[in-house]
């Protein structure tokens, strides 16, 4: 396995622990809180690195994580512009 392999299996661990943690808070889990945890704490390098994760079919993540990261990756396309929809939503004004 490579480096970045090893890397991807570090953070599927993390947000799969970030997951079970929030699951024992709310039944049924907590997305928004694993994704707030998520956002706050990790530095944006293991964001990306996960996001490619997810993009790579997200092996590994429990159902919790998996709702979690691909909320903020949504959220994330929304605030840099990237995701399409976001032109449609936000109609100029003036």
């Amino acid at each position: 396995m490579s480096s970045q392999g090893k890397g991807a299996d570090k953070l599927v661990y993390m947000a799969n622990q970030i997951g079970k943690f929030f699951a024992t808070q709310k039944q049924g889990g907590d997305v928004d809180g694993v994704a707030t945890h998520i956002r706050k704490f990790w530095d944006p390098r293991m964001r990306a690195a996960i996001f490619a994760h997810l993009d790579a079919g997200g092996a590994g993540l429990d159902p919790l994580a998996l709702q979690a990261l691909r909320k903020l990756k949504a959220e994330a396309a929304q605030v840099s512009g990237a995701h399409p929809a976001a032109d449609a939503v936000i109609e100029p004004s003036g």
